[in-house]
């Protein structure tokens, strides 16, 4: 998409909940404000914690809350809560004379984005995951343009009036540095560097499949391995002992704020398979043995996971069929045939978009009124 020649204006991005919102909502925002564009964060209270490090000239906090159909009296109080954010949104967008807005999904951007469909402000959408999510699918009739991550992303309505362009999901600016960090495969009788991470703060199902199934790889193996493994606080201690009694090298933690650095320097990664997650895979171009989160609304996640996987990118397993001895004979196999990991990192890095808050700065300076 070529850049749009738009003047500066002032631009609403409306993002929160979890780092998979606002991660690619901050990249935007970044970009935009290179740009010379002014940037109000409308978010909800969890997104007020990133609030000092997001690049923005105002933070403003609006209410919202998840609708729970099956709970009356949590659906009623989710309405206020929502009621009240839209009446909020509106003054705030009338007084910040917004020229564009971009939602980036979940609760937190409904009562903003139908604030500015009321003011008549055009609206990009951006879906990460390749299910489209339940509030977007909600927004888009509301939206000028609906910019996705995957190439095939399911459940989008159809409407005339929306414009629909791929542009990636962006990814922090450390992220981008690592692009053209090479991927050095593992060699014989050399380290081997697993990188385990899972959610927020760990998944508790790594912590109890992956110290056994290490344990289980011959002596000369285990002794080349370096783990590095996010775990949950209460999980690190028992997880600790597991790899001391198996004599295998680790460092533990609940969080590695470096952790674009580390998933350059791994041979092989494990992860859950979130939007944000794969885009920093592909843009990186690291090998990753995927486990969809299970039960989550759409099966967003498996279908993430399965879109890299067929493009060469990863290997998924669904968490029911993660077990020890399996994963020990998937290690195995990659140690003994280097050259499966070297080819899923190129097909990985070849499925990265390094220039997508560019592509999704262009869409939003596109309808941006001036």
């Amino acid at each position: 998409m070529a850049r749009a020649r738009t003047r500066a204006s002032s631009i609403a991005i409306c993002a929160g909940g979890t780092g998979g919102h606002l991660f690619p909502a901050e990249a935007l925002s970044a970009e935009l404000r290179q740009r010379g564009h002014k940037i109000l964060l409308l978010t909800d209270e969890r997104g007020l914690r990133y609030g000092d490090k997001f690049p923005c000239d105002e933070v403003v906090q609006i209410s919202s809350a998840t609708l729970s159909p099956r709970a009356p009296l949590k659906a009623v109080i989710g309405l206020a809560r929502l009621s009240a954010g839209t009446i909020k949104s509106l003054g705030v967008l009338k007084s910040a004379k917004v020229s564009a807005m971009a939602g980036f999904g979940g609760y937190p951007t409904i009562p903003p984005m139908i604030a500015g469909a009321v003011l008549g402000i055009p609206t990009c959408l951006h879906e990460q995951n390749a299910v489209m999510g339940r509030a977007n699918r909600f927004l888009a009739r509301f939206a000028s343009i609906l910019a996705k991550s995957f190439e095939t992303t399911k459940h989008i309505p159809e409407r005339k009036n929306l414009h629909v362009v791929t542009t990636g999901n962006p990814v922090r600016e450390q992220v981008i540095k690592l692009r053209n960090v090479p991927y050095e495969p593992p060699v014989v009788d050399g380290d081997f560097k697993l990188l385990i991470f899972g959610g927020s703060q760990g998944a508790s199902v790594f912590s109890d499949i992956v110290p056994p199934a290490l344990d289980l790889l011959p002596e000369l193996t285990k002794k080349r391995l370096k783990v590095t493994q996010q775990c949950r606080p209460e999980d690190i201690e028992r997880v600790k002992l597991a790899y001391e009694t198996a004599g295998i090298e680790v460092e533990l933690a609940t969080f590695f704020p470096n952790l674009p650095k580390r998933m350059a320097e791994a041979h092989l990664i494990v992860a859950r398979s979130g939007a944000s997650c794969l885009s920093e895979l592909t843009v990186i171009g690291r090998p990753s043995i995927l486990i969809p989160l299970p039960h989550s609304l759409d099966n967003d996640q498996r279908e993430n996971a399965r879109a890299l996987e067929h493009n060469g990118g990863a290997w998924v397993v669904d968490q029911s069929d993660f077990k020890p001895d399996q994963f020990a004979q998937m290690l195995d196999q990659f140690q003994r045939e280097p050259n499966r990991l070297s080819a899923a990192a190129l097909a990985a890095h070849q499925n990265g978009w390094p220039d997508a808050a560019q592509h999704l700065a262009d869409a939003v300076e596109k309808i941006a009124r001036v």
